[in-house]
């Protein structure tokens, strides 16, 4: 429930940020009349995503044990694969995010409704399936409410959030949230990625399902509150394989070593001597 929360805060408040973006344009243009245009675009994008997930989630359910331990499996190492992407693009991309914006919706509103509908729906879209993406990975196999619940409550609170920012309620350190958050979400993703070589590992795709590191499920039985609460934030297992722990530990200490480490500032060239004499 709580990595679910953290994945819907973050990536809701992804999706409000660009929506604020998109309306304050148009306000900003004297085009408050285009708005609807934009929210036209977001309802057809949570749509999209809304049937996406549901259709993926009726197949798979459909499917016999071990191909569903092959398709969750290789589907929740693509959902670590796509949360390291995002992190890393969101950390490069955010000082230019809003000028990009800014610029596609110059362009739409040249072409018309329709265009500035598909620049809604293609941002927020892409925010939302990152989203379902990442949620389903963490749902595979659970009987519960609980991750919906969480993904749902860290929505909502982006949702206000964002408003409450865009109306100037508020003022959020949006580096230090996103760093902080990142961080968090490497972690996540690594028990995810673990998650999904488990998976193969008993579908019998990847050797080593036997081999265990340790086994303390007599300390931490998974059905505990606190085997529920590990199992839900960072995926954690009581008897990981081998294979298992070599590819958290390589995840982590790569990843994070590399999202940690201070970007190398951008030297400006230095003025060629023709330029200095003129």
């Amino acid at each position: 429930m709580l990595a679910n929360f953290l994945i819907g805060l973050r990536e809701g408040l992804e999706a409000s940020l660009i929506v604020s973006i998109l309306i304050a344009y148009l306000v900003k243009t004297n085009r408050r009349s285009e708005i609807r245009h934009v929210w036209t675009g977001v309802i057809a994008a949570l749509v999209m995503v809304v049937s996406v997930f549901a259709v993926v989630t009726l197949v798979f359910d459909q499917l016999p044990f071990r191909a569903q331990e092959i398709v969750g499996g290789t589907l929740s190492i693509m959902a670590a694969a796509l949360v390291t992407w995002m992190i890393f693009w969101m950390r490069r991309t955010a000082r230019f995010l809003k000028r990009e914006l800014e610029s596609d919706m110059a362009h739409a509103v040249a072409l018309g409704p329709v265009a500035l509908a598909s620049v809604a729906f293609l941002t927020v879209g892409r925010e939302g399936l990152e989203t379902a993406a990442i949620i389903w990975s963490t749902i595979i196999g659970t009987t519960t409410t609980r991750p919906f619940i969480g993904a749902t409550l860290g929505i909502l609170v982006a949702v206000g959030l964002g408003i409450a920012i865009y109306r100037g309620a508020i003022k959020v350190n949006l580096s230090k949230f996103f760093t902080i958050t990142g961080a968090l979400l490497i972690v996540v993703a690594a028990g995810v990625l673990a998650y999904g070589v488990f998976d193969l590992q008993e579908a019998r795709v990847l050797p080593g399902f036997g081999s265990r590191i340790f086994d303390i499920s007599s300390t931490i039985p998974p059905d505990s509150w606190y085997g529920t609460l590990l199992k839900g934030t960072v995926n954690f297992q009581p008897d990981p394989s081998w294979l298992q722990g070599i590819v958290w530990m390589s995840y982590l200490a790569i990843v994070l070593t590399l999202y940690l480490r201070k970007p190398k500032p951008t030297s400006t060239p230095a003025p060629s001597k023709q330029a200095q004499s003129v």
